[in-house]
């Protein structure tokens, strides 16, 4: 068992991080039960086979294959990733389409990668380091569902809501502002 000393998503997966080998693929997807974790052998195989080093399962492109439950994603979070994606399109010309949570990649690549953000801003933080170090970046598809456990500690809580869409965009613009003054 592993334990984080301090409360946030991030903190939680890089106190994971510390027991597993640089050879290890870690896949990291919530456990509400809204992503099927069947599909996580089609995030592993990418890179298992050389072809990528991180890996994001897209609702997005999950939603244009009519994966994706209605109503499991809400207005305010669409709106939140489609801005947060076309701003790393923009400093980083990487056709992100969803920040989703479900994802693979190698441990040594995670460790590579120095993350800062502990909780909100994790998963971008994850994915704009990951061009700035020169990862293979590949999306899926992936389906999403309505959440089967727990309680909605952001989407269902405009105040969480407000924070990690301060805390994602914070995290972008200033990456792209050092990305622009390098």
């Amino acid at each position: 068992m592993v334990s984080a000393p301090v409360r946030g998503y991030g903190y939680a997966c890089l106190a994971a991080l510390e027991i597993c080998t640089d050879d290890e693929i870690l896949v990291f997807l919530q456990a509400d039960g809204s992503e099927p974790a069947a599909e996580a052998l089609a995030l592993i195989e990418p890179i298992a086979h050389g072809e990528a080093d991180l890996v994001i399962g897209s609702r997005v492109l999950g939603e244009r294959e009519g994966r994706v439950a209605p109503g499991a994603l809400r207005s305010h979070q669409v709106f939140g990733n489609w801005l947060a994606t076309t701003l790393l399109r923009w400093f980083w010309g990487f056709p992100y389409t969803d920040l989703g949570p479900f994802r693979a990649i190698r441990a040594g690549a995670l460790r590579m990668l120095a993350l800062r953000e502990g909780r909100y801003g994790w998963t971008v933080e994850m994915q704009m380091r990951a061009l700035d170090c020169g990862l293979r970046v590949r999306e899926i598809p992936v389906g999403y569902g309505l959440r089967q456990a727990g309680e909605e500690k952001v989407s269902g809580n405009w105040r969480a809501s407000l924070l990690a869409g301060y805390t994602i965009l914070r995290v972008v613009l200033a990456g792209g502002i050092r990305r622009l003054l390098r």
